[in-house]
This record gives C-alpha cells, structure tokens and sequence, in this order.
C-alpha cells in the first residue's frame, strides 16, 4: 500500500492517478476542506486527516502502509505578506513532516519519499554548473528554507528509526492544471503580449507532470532510491525565449519578443514591483540529472515538446 499526501494538489492528484494506473494499491489522505480532483477517488482508500500541524494524527492512514510519497506542503506564495512567513511554513512543511516521519517508522512503513523543491538547494545556478545534490544548499526565501528544514529532520528521524528517506528535489514542475508564473507566462503568450525578454540569455531546468511522477513511481520501487536526494527533470534545458517560441507555436501565436538589456529589465521590474517574477524569468537554474541516471536507471519517458503540447491543450480547452 501507498500512501499519497497532499493528493488534492496539482502533484499530489496525477500522481495517485498515475499509481492507480500502474495498478498500484493506493491510499490518499486529505485535508477535508475542500475539494478533490482525483477521478480515481473511488478506486482508492480516502483518509481525512484534517489539517496539517505538528500534532496532525496520520496513524489511521498509515495502517497497512508500506511507502509514503508526502506532497502535502504550503506551497510557495510569491510576495507571501504574512507577518511570519517562515514560522506559517515551518508550521506545515516542517513540524508536521516530521510528525508524519515518526508516526510512519512507529507504524511500520518501509521509506518516505519527500516531495522537496529545488528552491532548498539555490534559487540560481551558474552559466554550465548544474546544481548538484552535494552542493552546500544556500536557500533565499521562508518557503526554501522550511524545506531543507524539513529534509534535515528527516534525516534525523531517519538515524534514530531506520526509516528510509528519499528527498526529491524538482525543479518547475508543469503540465495540465499548472499554476503560478508558468501560467501566466501562457496566458501571456496566448494573448500575444510582447514580451522585453528577446534579450535573455539563460538556461532552467524543468519536469513535465508525467515524468515526475513516472521518477516518483520509480522511488518507490527501487532500493537503490533509499537514502538518496535526487534532482529530477525533463533532461533538456531551455532558455525563456526558447520556451517562450515553442509555447507560441503550440498556441498558434507569434512570439513576440522585444530586446531590452538585462539591467533595463531588472529596473523595470523593481519599478513595477515585479523584481521577483523578473528575476525567475531571467536567472539560469539548472539541476544535474546524472545520479537519477546513473542511480535509478531512469530516463524522463516524454519529452519537452510532448509536454508543453498537453499543457497547451490544457490551456486552451479550459479558456
């Protein structure tokens, strides 16, 4: 039996879909407050287990279970305006993933995987330096610092219990029901805005829904995943404006690009309050995928294009 947290979510939903499909035995836990979007709902056990704290009491849902894949997180909120950012996200993805750790290895389960973020690691990488799992991780925000947090007392729970951990380190992760900048960068493009990125000369790293959680899926089932932090992608970089042609062509839209200097941009963007969005489009951040590779035998099953082409078709049928 797996349990899939967080499976109300854009990650945590097509991947119980996606385990349910490979005719895996799968238990969800929710929240309760709100809907859920997986449409195998009845094909798998729905546990409520109300909201998620340190004291959240997940031994019901752990019953029987072998594998937990933990994706319920407070997820980043870009220009988060509460008072305390870091204590609301330590609260979730700290407090209570160290909870759901402790309960596991008392109840028995074999590994956890951990829905982590790239953003534990670096915000950016250096031009032809992908960001490496051995890398000393330097986060810059409340959401990345409660995430590596959050791996650490993993770590711990994992020498006292012997419970096996796998962190899971993704990049951008998009597709069908993708939010945040990747969407508004599609509807930008949809709606032929010119854009001032014809500049950029960037490179980032991303993974298509279907691939993670094919890499999830592979976490699962393989020894050679314990005890590992991996950083999983579609393995082909692409500049912003390379994305931005190819979200063009699938739209049937022009892309159109206007050339404005980096420094122009980055001034423009603290005038308009948009410094941070500014600086996600323009920054290179890339992630080594050779020990998901090397490790695990894995390779991404779609590509970039085949990607990019679902998520449109997503798009435009919900427009």
């Amino acid at each position: 039996m797996i349990l899939v947290t967080g499976s109300s979510g854009f990650i945590g939903s097509r991947l119980s879909h996606g385990l349910i499909s490979r005719d895996c035995r799968v238990r969800t836990a929710i929240r309760g407050d709100g809907p859920t979007s997986i449409d195998d709902l009845a094909k798998c056990d729905a546990i409520v287990v109300g909201g998620i704290h340190a004291s959240t009491d997940w031994s019901v849902a752990l019953r029987g279970v072998e594998v937990v894949v933990h994706c319920a997180a407070r997820a980043h909120v870009m220009h988060d305006r509460a008072r305390d950012s870091l204590s609301m996200y330590r609260t979730v993805n700290v407090d209570a993933t160290r909870r759901l750790a402790e309960q596991a290895a008392s109840a028995g389960v074999r590994r956890l995987i951990f829905l982590s973020s790239v953003k534990a690691t670096a915000e950016r990488s250096l031009p032809g330096h992908p960001l490496r799992v051995d890398d000393i991780p330097s986060p810059e925000d409340a959401y990345g610092i409660s995430k590596l947090e959050a791996e650490q007392s993993l770590w711990e729970v994992s020498a006292r219990t012997g419970l096996e951990i796998v962190i899971v380190r993704p990049p951008l992760v998009y597709g069908p029901g993708v939010k945040g900048n990747f969407l508004r960068l599609l509807r930008l493009v949809s709606w032929g805005v010119p854009l001032p990125l014809g500049s950029i000369n960037n490179a980032r790293s991303m993974v298509y829904i279907d691939n993670l959680v094919d890499f999830l899926h592979t976490c699962v089932f393989s020894s050679a995943s314990a005890g590992r932090t991996f950083f999983p992608s579609d393995g082909q970089d692409l500049s912003t404006i390379a994305l931005i042609r190819k979200l063009a062509d699938a739209t049937g839209r022009p892309a159109r690009l206007l050339p404005m200097p980096p420094y122009a941009l980055m001034l423009l963007g603290r005038m308009i309050g948009k410094s941070m969005e500014i600086e996600r489009f323009t920054a290179t951040l890339q992630v080594d995928l050779t020990d998901a590779r090397r490790l695990l035998d894995w390779s991404p099953p779609y590509t970039v294009d085949h990607g990019l082409g679902e998520t449109v078709t997503w798009f435009l049928n919900q427009s």
